[in-house]
């Protein structure tokens, strides 16, 4: 079932909600530059398992409104909460992969983990995706500007390279041209936006005030958020588990989705 929520004066948010009906609620936010339908492979089964699925097409992304501006963590985090309060969650599980892993932690600070019992983060870009001078983990700086410059030059083909290193087992063209197509379904300006707000933005802080079991789910062979991010996580995240996937990238829910699916679904049932 796919409808709107208003998240502030023109501007509705789409959220996809898959069994309602489900005792155990998981609301899902997509990564840079997709939107919720990246989460297929989960939603094609997790429902038919007893689970509620919500994904939320951030906005700029996907079948949400794309307004031109609105797209620091801060804004974002609050659309989440609008998402929530329009659908009453309350003890769900909160998974965020990549950017959306930035939003849910910056959830979990803004809005004091407003209704969430549980946490995971995948491939989470925090607490900051670039080497900073006194953090010298994620990727430099020059990476993201490289981004943010194709995406105003040529978007089809920054899309086409950023796909070429999201995944790690082979994938075939067809499914890469999904992939592609996700990416395209997004505002230029949005995609660019969140880019930058990768350099303007960081979740130290956020990170320490996570007080709910987190699991942190990482592929080792991640080339957009290296590896060592999760391991940050966990150390700065208490009763956190850190499960890395030595068979992923940076979409492990395609690259292991068996076991992904599976990891996921214990989790949120122990």
């Amino acid at each position: 079932m796919g409808y709107y929520v208003d998240v502030e004066q023109n501007v509705k948010i789409y959220v996809e909600d898959l069994n309602p009906a489900g005792k155990k609620a998981i609301l899902f936010l997509h990564g840079w530059p997709g939107n919720h339908n990246l989460f297929e492979y989960q939603f094609d089964i997790l429902p038919g398992l007893g689970f509620r699925c919500i994904g939320i097409d951030t906005r700029g992304f996907g079948k949400s409104d794309k307004p031109f501006d609105g797209y620091d963590y801060d804004t974002l985090s609050d659309d989440v909460r609008c998402v929530v309060d329009a659908l009453g969650l309350r003890n769900f599980t909160l998974v965020g992969h990549s950017t959306g892993g930035a939003i849910a932690l910056r959830y979990m600070y803004r809005h004091n983990g407003y209704g969430v019992a549980k946490l995971v983060l995948v491939a989470a870009a925090a607490p900051s995706l670039i080497k900073r001078p006194n953090f010298q983990y994620g990727i430099d700086k020059q990476v993201v500007t490289d981004i943010i410059k194709c995406t105003y030059n040529d978007r089809p083909l920054m899309l086409r390279e950023f796909g070429d290193k999201f995944f790690f087992r082979h994938t075939s063209n067809a499914f890469l041209d999904w992939f592609f197509h996700l990416g395209l379904q997004a505002a230029g300006w949005a995609t660019a936006a969140i880019a930058q707000t990768w350099i303007n933005e960081t979740l130290f802080g956020d990170l320490e005030t996570v007080c709910v079991p987190t699991l942190i789910i990482h592929g080792t062979h991640d080339e957009i958020v290296p590896y060592q991010l999760g391991e940050i996580q966990h150390r700065a995240i208490r009763n956190s588990i850190l499960v890395p996937l030595e068979f992923s990238g940076h979409g492990s829910f395609y690259d292991q989705k068996e076991d992904f699916n599976a990891i996921l679904m214990k989790f949120v049932e122990s």
